[in-house]
């Protein structure tokens, strides 16, 4: 099994996001800078969580049009899978892998904070070893991190059933003060139809190590158990 995170500047969750998959039992991992111009032979690509280039212009807008990006983009379209987390998301939509797009807060500041994240679609690689409509925890740490996507892409993403996560309180209601950013029915999670490529604000890398969890959880070790396991099965 052959992952790669890919590097840009301003990236600060790459050596996060390749520590979380040491924990999974043969998988060579390669960290890959944003000029590279080979993606071949990789079974799951990552963009990971942070800030490139400080988010000038839009956030992931410059980063949308790095050299390797073009690369991507053929392997979404051929079925590799892909994770974008936070600005990773970002650079999904400004590529339109994903419908949507991230917009700042409504609250116009930086949040961060643990949050309650419901699972709405157990039915992909990215969410099948969760139970649906339970409840997990993960951080936040963004500013650009409202979803926003006209009411008719809505109501493709709710039929096509590609909210895989929305934010929730601990009972799993997707209420307004559930929703820490202001994201359009509390989306905090989606995949595109062939259900190869996700986006998802909050950060799973940040919350797979009991130690680093104010609630001693380990919840986002599960999406890339979940990733990793699913990938296997189809090479088997």
């Amino acid at each position: 099994m052959k992952v790669v995170v890919i590097q840009f500047p301003g990236s600060n969750c790459d050596y996060d996001t390749v520590n979380t998959l040491k924990q999974m039992d043969d998988v060579t991992i390669d960290l890959l800078w944003h000029k590279t111009s080979n993606l071949q032979n990789y079974d799951l690509i990552i963009l990971p969580g942070g800030f490139s280039y400080g988010d000038f212009l839009r956030a992931g807008s410059i980063a949308s049009h790095s050299p390797i990006m073009k690369y991507v983009k053929q392997a979404a379209e051929s079925g590799i899978a892909i994770l974008g987390i936070c600005n990773g998301f970002q650079i999904l939509t400004e590529m339109n892998l994903l419908p949507g797009i991230l917009l700042k807060n409504s609250s116009l500041m930086f949040i961060c904070d643990w949050i309650n994240l419901k699972v709405n679609n157990n039915n992909t690689m990215f969410s099948d070893l969760i139970d649906k409509d339970s409840i997990i925890k993960m951080p936040i740490a963004h500013n650009v991190g409202r979803y926003y996507i006209n009411e008719l892409e809505l109501k493709e993403l709710i039929n096509n059933d590609q909210i895989i996560f929305q934010y929730a309180d601990d009972k799993g209601n997707t209420t307004k003060n559930s929703n820490p950013n202001g994201s359009i029915y509390n989306i905090a999670a989606i995949c595109n139809k062939k259900r190869n490529v996700m986006g998802i604000m909050p950060h799973p890398e940040r919350a797979s190590d009991k130690l680093l969890s104010p609630y001693n959880t380990d919840d986002g070790l599960l999406i890339f158990k979940s990733i990793i396991n699913h990938l296997r099965n189809l090479n088997n």
